[in-house]
């Protein structure tokens, strides 16, 4: 699989991600590699055109924009939509949004993973937005016979203002796929724009208000059987033996199997409760009785594994350049700080439904990631891969889990053995038994000063289990020695790498058998909590303003602009006696700022009084989706701060649903206060960026509070 997920390189990538089209009455595609503009005759478009995406509009002017990307509530439904819209010149309530299913021939790249959607196509889309547009307004022009420069668009007509003529969208599509599309656009500038920038309202929520939003668990098939599946809590033992005799006593249960599913490099292994109910399912699996083979597993417990981090930390060999410069520093500091593994605990547990029938496949579910959830069932049921048929549902969260391939797989190896369409559900247990988690994290930390009181040397040791390691033949191997500035630390401020003349990262893998997976921000998730809480240690060691001392190292301009519009919103410079904590990361392209304000209340415990963030993603669509993307990211943070953890115990995980793997809950959400950069900078991810910087802000303004450094989490506010 591991060659299968890799097989976009960036180059097919950038050439893919230049096609876009408009089908039906009017149809064009334009190739990345040429830049050339062919039209396609409506009737045959389906069969011969490779897209990106689709813009369809028919003879009665109705639009329908394709969104190939998959909607997890992180907002593509409405955004991929309302960047076509902009250069279409249409208004939002004139179009008509549908999802694609996967197709990498036809759309390219589809994964949703890296907050790729706006800051990976945006240029594509309005290109392809202008192009249609330019080519409606030509067929008006040639119609009236008239100058194209006379003429121009505006909600979804074309006027000619000196004849006062306008013409509708859809009684120009038919000329307008006789003209060949402007090989170049012209698109327009920020300052014009009537759709984009604006706070508009999702297309999804109504249909997610109304119960009428497709869901994976809402989708339904003529002799449609649903099935749970027992699943080693050990992860990776195999079935010995089942005792199904009780099970089929239940009333609805029409099979019991083996199965099994693909998990990175190894096929792991579960008994399948299959009925015409989920609940006769769930109650046949409640009395199913498994014996399993756990032949070769270490039954590790968390105290063992963070034993193992803490040792890696010390197994990187010395690096003479670093430790002649931190001897020569006029201060210095060591810490060391522990972040633990993390469930994705989506609202909505993973589920699919898969049809394997006459060397075809189809599927349906809240999938991340369709063109490799295409490609690996492919290549594991050998069937050509324009056979497999991947539906993108609606999903309830996903934060990389349901990026995975597992589940599908899981699901059509048992449609294919009932020859029946099979929906695979997951209960909230197993999602959290399961996994794949979040990697825990140790960070071995030093830090040293020159007599200014700047940065002169800095070194992070990272001890954490690799994500994708599993993926190699021999995945739980000892890792290698680890080298130092092999890269960078994900999440760290670029300017760093210029301000502090010696760093030093090195990193070390952990070999035990569980298996890990992104999880929102992935490694900037762990690492933004070390990094910024060791920047704000090293300013209280200079005795240095903690937002002073950062601007002193973050010296780009774009940097300093985001310190000052985060001084001003915060109003940091005159802040009261409370406890102040600021932290600031980058990742996947944006810069994220957290100031934390916490207090005691009138029980002398710890509250959190307030949160101001700051979010320069550049370039944006809608400031109330990246609001709430930031927000949702806040309450994400908080979760993995302060209540809850995965921990192993016996090879097993402990915590099992949420009665111990505790959730923020409303009461617990403080006054949140999001802010956006105005800036022409390229544009950058929102999904992800606004997590890193919490953790951290809030550790800096306890100890901003009370003096007590905090450098392992999670940790409860009220014993603090």
């Amino acid at each position: 699989m591991k060659d299968q997920q890799e097989s976009f390189s960036r180059r097919d990538f950038i050439r893919l991600s230049g096609l876009s089209t408009l089908s039906l009455t009017l149809g064009y595609y334009i190739s990345g590699c040429d830049h050339t503009v062919k039209v396609i005759n409506s009737q045959t478009a389906s069969s011969v055109i490779e897209l990106v995406a689709w813009i369809s509009i028919d003879t009665n002017g109705d639009i329908k924009l394709m969104n190939h990307r998959s909607e997890m509530g992180q907002g593509t439904q409405q955004t991929i939509p309302q960047i076509l819209a902009e250069e279409l010149e249409v208004g939002m309530d004139q179009i008509t949004v549908v999802s694609a299913s996967a197709n990498p021939k036809k759309y390219g790249p589809q994964p949703q993973e890296g907050s790729f959607s706006v800051r990976g196509w945006c240029q594509q889309l309005l290109k392809m937005g202008a192009t249609a547009r330019q080519m409606l307004i030509m067929a008006a022009a040639k119609q009236w016979n008239v100058p194209v420069t006379e003429c121009s668009a505006k909600n979804g007509q074309v006027y000619h203002q000196p004849t006062n003529q306008k013409a509708g969208y859809g009684s120009l599509v038919e000329e307008a796929t006789k003209i060949k599309p402007p090989s170049n656009v012209t698109l327009k500038e920020r300052k014009d724009y009537t759709i984009i920038g604006k706070p508009l309202p999702r297309n999804d929520i109504p249909s997610k208000v109304n119960g009428t939003a497709v869901f994976g668990l809402d989708k339904k098939l003529p002799g449609l059987l649903y099935a749970v599946v027992e699943r080693n809590p050990r992860f990776r033992g195999k079935v010995k033996s089942f005792d199904d005799t009780e099970t089929r006593k239940i009333i609805g249960v029409k099979h019991v199997c083996k199965v099994q599913r693909a998990v990175f490099g190894s096929l792991y292994e579960g008994v399948a409760v299959v009925a015409n109910s989920i609940w006769a399912a769930m109650q046949g699996r409640k009395v199913l009785r498994v014996e399993w083979d756990d032949t070769g597993f270490d039954y590790v417990s968390t105290e063992q594994m963070e034993v193992q981090m803490r040792q890696n930390l010390k197994k990187p060999a010395p690096s003479p350049q670093f430790e002649k410069v931190f001897k020569q520093a006029s201060d210095t500091l060591s810490v060391v700080y522990e972040t633990p593994y993390q469930a994705h605990s989506c609202m909505e547990p993973l589920n699919c439904t898969v049809h394997v029938h006459d060397n075809r496949i189809d599927v349906w579910g809240p999938l991340q990631e369709a063109n490799w959830t295409q490609a690996d069932l492919s290549q594991r049921m050998n069937i050509p891969i324009e056979n497999v048929t991947v539906h993108m549902t609606f999903l309830g969260g996903g934060f990389g889990r349901k990026a995975f391939t597992d589940y599908p797989h899981e699901a059509a190896l048992l449609s294919k053995e009932l020859n029946a369409p099979v929906q695979v559900v997951w209960t909230r247990e197993d999602d959290m038994i399961a996994g794949p988690f979040r990697p825990g994290a140790f960070f071995a930390c030093r830090g040293g000063l020159d007599k200014e009181g700047k940065i002169m040397a800095f070194q992070t040791i990272t001890s954490t289990q690799w994500i994708g390691q599993e993926w190699s033949s021999t995945p739980y191997a000892d890792p290698e020695p680890a080298g130092y500035n092999k890269g960078g630390i994900e999440g760290l401020l670029q300017p760093y790498y210029k301000s502090i003349p010696h760093y030093s990262f090195a990193g070390i893998g952990n070999r035990v058998p569980m298996p890990v997976m992104w999880w929102r921000s992935v490694y900037a998730s762990t690492n933004g909590f070390a990094c910024e809480s060791f920047i704000d240690e090293l300013a209280h060691k200079a005795q240095k303003d903690p937002m002073d001392f950062r601007r002193r190292h973050l010296l780009e301009n774009r940097y300093q602009a985001f310190i000052d519009k985060l001084e001003a919103v915060s109003s940091w410079k005159s802040r009261t006696t409370k406890g102040w904590g600021v932290a600031i990361t980058q990742c996947f392209g944006s810069i994220a700022g957290h100031i934390v304000i916490v207090s005691r209340n009138a029980d002398k415990k710890l509250q959190i009084d307030k949160i101001i963030a700051l979010m320069d993603c550049g370039w944006y669509v809608n400031p109330d989706i990246i609001k709430a993307q930031v927000e949702g990211a806040i309450v994400m943070g908080l979760g993995a701060a302060c209540l809850h953890a995965i921990h192993f115990q016996d090879g097993m995980t402990v915590e099992k649903n949420f009665d111990t793997y505790l959730m923020p809950r409303i009461l617990d959400i403080p006054e949140i206060e999001v802010h956006i950069m105005e800036n022409n900078e390229k544009p950058g991810g929102v999904g992800e960026p606004g997590l890193p910087p919490f953790a951290p802000a809030l550790c800096n303004a306890i100890f901003d509070l009370t003096g007590k450094r905090i450098r392992k989490l999670p940790f409860a506010l009220d014993e603090i």
